[in-house]
């Protein structure tokens, strides 16, 4: 392993990876990535792979819209195929608040240049026969959405990278970062020393500890979410369905297995990852009322991961205004896969070339939490 380096990146999952790519594609590749466990061990690996452009604040939808141009065109950029797919996403509507809140939000994407819609009860019905969406008033889609597998793309980032020179060091766990006159000097692993001026957080679940080691308070915390994925059927679901209402996401992959999940709002934060049962037995009693198909399906897998929150939902990307060249790309509050191709691409020209130029994340700084911010709404 090196004892020196021009940047060290501090996580191996896709936003690491995709940062260390950029960085190598903008002439900097004197990096270390370092990764406690292995590639895509962490929140990457244990995501719903979805990619999805429809959210209620505008940064994010301009985030995902560049990263759908990255996830569109990543076998020719990157030379990985990542079993993308736009099949789309469609968002259900149950209460009066959430329709005004769909209108707001279409009216918002489509100024943005998104194609998407709201569809009819009747409109839906007729799209998607084979679910039962009693009580459903609007639902908004856009047929650009999609998914992908975030292990193939992560390790098509990694391997990219290390192609243009970058060294990736997988089961290295960052135990400490010097700081000396405000500036970070070293990272501290548990196989070695690396000299660095230029260090990149983007550790996910534990994106506060990072933060920490540097004398940060970061406003992250952690939280586990789970997932479960079921036996392949014939395929049915091209889009991936979102209730926000009734606190459920599902989509069917390329093999045919439907992967699905929700949130816990008596989760606390933590680091805890194991699966319980009584997610189990939720979703399950829960999923086939609305795709009655499910009913006799088998779970084949269920496991659990990290939404790494922050205070608005929304991701904290920025440089630290205390400690000199110490960047941050965190917080992503379970949608860091979807939005990473952008990040490492925004964060990567902000290190080598003093400011980001593809795209504009000045409102996602540490500083927004100061002067009041909104917070994201479609979250699951």
């Amino acid at each position: 392993m090196k004892n020196r380096a021009q940047v060290v990146i501090i996580g191996g999952g896709v936003t690491g990876t995709a940062t260390a790519y950029y960085l190598a594609k903008n002439g900097i590749s004197d990096v270390v990535l370092i990764e406690a466990d292995y590639l895509s061990s962490g929140s990457t690996g244990r995501c719903g792979g979805g990619i999805r452009q429809q959210w209620s604040e505008r940064m994010n939808v301009r985030l995902a819209m560049r990263s759908v141009q990255h996830f569109k065109n990543f076998e020719n950029e990157v030379g990985q195929e990542i079993e993308y797919f736009q099949g789309g996403y469609l968002l259900l509507a149950y209460t009066d608040d959430e329709v005004a809140l769909f209108e707001k939000n279409v009216s918002m994407q489509q100024s943005e240049g998104l194609d998407v819609d709201l569809y009819t009860f009747e409109e839906t019905s007729k799209k998607f026969p084979f679910m039962n969406l009693s009580g459903m008033k609007v639902a908004a889609y856009c047929p650009s959405d999609g998914h992908a597998n975030p292990h193939l793309t992560t390790f098509g980032y990694a391997r990219a990278a290390q192609k243009m020179g970058v060294e990736i060091q997988t089961h290295t766990r960052a135990e400490s970062i010097e700081v000396k006159n405000d500036r970070v000097v070293a990272v501290v692993t548990s196989r070695g020393r690396i000299e660095t001026g230029t260090v990149v957080n983007a550790a996910g679940g534990y994106s506060r500890e990072i933060g920490l080691m540097a004398g940060l308070d970061l406003p992250t915390e952690s939280y586990r979410h789970q997932i479960f994925v079921t036996e392949p059927l014939e395929h049915i679901l091209n889009p991936l369905v979102i209730s926000f209402e009734h606190n459920f996401y599902i989509r069917q992959t390329t093999a045919g297995n439907f992967i699905m999940g929700q949130g816990d709002k008596d989760e606390l934060p933590g680091h805890d990852i194991t699966p319980t049962w009584r997610f189990l037995k939720e979703m399950t009693a829960k999923m086939p009322r609305f795709f009655p198909f499910l009913k006799d399906i088998r779970v084949l897998r269920h496991w659990a991961g990290l939404y790494n929150m922050s205070p608005d939902a929304q991701p904290i990307i920025d440089k630290s205004d205390k400690i000199e060249d110490f960047y941050m790309a965190i917080g992503f509050s379970g949608h860091g896969f979807m939005l990473a191709p952008a990040v490492g691409e925004a964060l990567a020209e902000w290190i080598a070339w003093g400011e980001p130029k593809s795209v504009d994340i000045s409102n996602l700084s540490l500083q927004r939490f100061k002067h009041g911010f909104t917070r994201e709404k479609n979250v699951v």
